[in-house]
């Protein structure tokens, strides 16, 4: 005797059958649905209520924000200079005659110009001297300004230095040290082999005191052994390799630390 409240044809818990019509001669058919929750069914294109988004509320709230897009930019900013250069540098694979290199475009863009100026197209060799010529002169007048500037401030600080130790004056050590500029006068190179900066100078003051205090360290097992007992091969040997230490770390200190 079957149960009203209960068909045996219902399906798996969770799944009802509904039946559809019979049509003339067919017999009715049953139609799977989903799973019941609530008083709605929730199946393709019926996601359940607590997933489903909410009426006006974005699905993507990290998205671009409204009106980005047509966002005028303001005085101080340059969009179309950071577009350039952001396309300029990105990255790209080139073929490099059996292989794929990875290079920026703007590398890619003048490798295949120089590479068209080769093959003698004339249009291409123009703009390629061009472009090279005025490379190399932008470098040399930053090189020469560079230069000019480097002469002047030498020979400013050292008249400055001199003055000072004529009267006696005192005053703020410069930084970088007129000492500490090499120029070649023959290349025009310009070496500057002392700190640039304040916090450089402290660094550099730090170091210089730690390796004075490892001379001094050197020094104390070197005369520790000329007084040990000749026959004492083991606190002879002991000191042999303090000392090599002591000479090696400050070898360190003199390659970081020249003059």
């Amino acid at each position: 005797m079957s149960d009203p409240d209960h068909d045996d044809d219902a399906g798996p818990p969770g799944r009802r059958i509904a039946r559809t019509s019979p049509g003339p001669g067919k017999a009715g058919k049953a139609r799977l649905k989903g799973p019941v929750r609530g008083d709605y069914d929730v199946g393709y294109g019926k996601p359940p209520a607590e997933t489903r988004f909410a009426k006006g509320r974005s699905g993507n709230p990290k998205g671009r924000p409204r009106g980005s897009r047509n966002r005028i930019p303001a005085l101080n900013e340059e969009r179309l200079k950071d577009i350039v250069l952001a396309e300029a540098y990105r990255k790209i694979q080139v073929r490099d005659g059996t292989r794929e290199i990875t290079v920026p475009m703007a590398q890619a863009v003048v490798r295949t110009l120089a590479v068209n100026a080769a093959k003698g197209q004339h249009r291409a060799q123009k703009l390629f001297t061009e472009l090279l010529v005025m490379t190399e002169r932008e470098n040399k007048r930053l090189h020469d300004t560079w230069l000019e500037t480097a002469i002047a401030y030498k020979s400013d600080w050292e008249a400055e230095l001199d003055r000072r130790a004529r009267t006696g004056e005192t005053g703020p050590e410069p930084i970088p040290h007129p000492d500490d500029i090499r120029i070649d006068l023959q290349t025009g190179a310009v070496h500057i082999t002392g700190p640039m900066t304040r916090e450089h100078k402290l660094r550099r003051d730090e170091l210089v005191e730690r390796r004075d205090g490892f001379r001094q360290e050197v020094r104390d097992p070197e005369a520790e052994r000329d007084r040990a007992d000749p026959d004492n091969d083991g606190y002879r040997a002991f000191l042999d390799t303090e000392i090599a230490r002591l000479r090696h770390l400050l070898a360190m200190f003199d390659k970081v630390l020249p003059g």
